[in-house]
């Protein structure tokens, strides 16, 4: 590189280290020769000085000395430039894929595959999305979580800026988060609210969560909606559930305090010791993040709808539940 430059910080890149932007733009140039430029004031922030743990803003311009190392190029084309099928986990995500723009992706995760790592966790959403890591090095990133055996909408960030504005969404609860889910018996009322405090416990097969009085240590306050869609005589009911709050294990905890839990719910699913699953149902767990409408990072809302997965289209299918009836009660 012959001569300085300037160059301007892009939205995406707010409040990454300034050592980090470097080894995004200029891979070739090393930590210490980073230092002494900054120290020597040749690197300069809007014009002053700066440290390699300032974090810069959308807009800063960054003065670039001759450094005697290439700015990387950033290639286009659709997750950076790379083929979703180069490797087995790109070509998997590609299947879950709902949607895709410039800064969000949506999956439809299929139950049994963890968000996240964990004990004797070796594939995960989060490990997979290294196959989608961009140019400028930005792998995607988790915004909410969904249990490991659940089914359903999975909101990815594509940036950093991205990332921050829907993870505000969701804390500050300007998103609507609706389940299907198919519970044992039916609930007296057809639609109610579910208010209670949960505290979590480890036990041998994990974490579990229990109903806790207020005041409770480490206990958290959580509310769950739910409505009944259709039932299967008194034996079953299949119902539209929506978490105000976002515990763990919240809508399936609730669902079995109110004597009615998630068919195939390894956890919190207690029957008697003579019920046994209907023929043709498969004992796994029934309930699946159906719908999700949330801000879009660019203006707007994204609204998505994941299509139920095999075992859960098996069970409507035995029970004759028409899964338009939740769309038309709406």
């Amino acid at each position: 590189m012959a001569g300085i430059e300037h160059r301007q910080v892009d939205q995406d890149e707010a409040g990454m280290r300034l050592d980090r932007w470097f080894k995004v733009h200029y891979p070739g140039l090393g930590f210490g020769q980073l230092q002494k430029l900054l120290r020597s004031g040749q690197v300069r922030l809007d014009g002053g000085r700066a440290k390699t743990d300032t974090r810069v803003q959308p807009g800063q311009t960054v003065r670039i000395p001759p450094m005697g190392v290439d700015a990387k190029e950033t290639k286009a084309g659709p997750i950076g430039g790379r083929d979703l099928k180069h490797s087995p986990d790109g070509e998997l995500l590609s299947r879950m894929l709902l949607h895709e723009d410039d800064k969000v992706f949506v999956l439809n995760k299929p139950a049994g595959i963890a968000v996240q790592g964990g004990s004797g966790v070796t594939r995960h959403i989060d490990k997979m999305l290294e196959a989608w890591t961009n140019q400028k090095g930005e792998k995607p990133r988790l915004v909410h979580r969904l249990d490991r055996d659940t089914s359903g909408v999975l909101v990815v960030a594509r940036t950093r800026g991205a990332a921050q504005k829907l993870t505000a969404a969701f804390r500050e609860r300007d998103t609507q988060k609706t389940y299907w889910a198919i519970v044992k018996g039916v609930p007296r009322k057809r639609e109610d609210k579910i208010s209670t405090w949960l505290v979590k416990e480890q036990t041998p097969d994990g974490d579990r969560m229990r109903i806790a009085k207020h005041g409770e240590d480490g206990a958290d306050h959580a509310v769950s909606y739910y409505r009944i869609v259709e039932q299967a005589g008194q034996n079953f009911a299949w119902l539209e559930m929506e978490p105000y709050t976002g515990r763990t294990h919240q809508l399936r905890v609730h669902a079995a305090h109110i004597g009615h839990p998630i068919l195939g719910d390894p956890k919190y699913f207690d029957a008697d010791i003579n019920w046994t699953f209907p023929g043709g149902v498969q004992n796994r767990l029934h309930l699946h993040a159906r719908h999700i409408d949330i801000p879009h990072p660019s203006g707007g809302r994204l609204r998505v709808t994941a299509p139920l997965p095999p075992h859960m289209v098996q069970t409507w299918n035995l029970f004759g539940f028409d899964q338009t009836a939740a769309d038309e009660e709406d």
